[in-house]
């Protein structure tokens, strides 16, 4: 590859997977930590997760 930040589907898809489950863990035990219930905790996770993919995407998308 000529690009260093081009990279297969595989890899990307690795690459949200691993970030996914880094913003779900972050924001879901500090949901448990401020003293959330484990249904809020479940729900930050979430957005955790969709928030951590998006910011990785964009910026590796700035990069170009």
């Amino acid at each position: 590859m000529t690009d260093r930040y081009r990279s297969c589907g595989f890899c990307r898809f690795m690459r949200a997977f691993a970030f996914s489950a880094i913003g779900a863990a972050v924001s879901g035990y500090g949901a448990l930590a401020v003293g959330l219930e484990r249904g809020n905790a479940v729900i930050a996770a979430c957005f955790g997760a969709l928030i951590a993919v998006v910011w990785i995407g964009r910026r590796y998308d700035s990069r170009k």
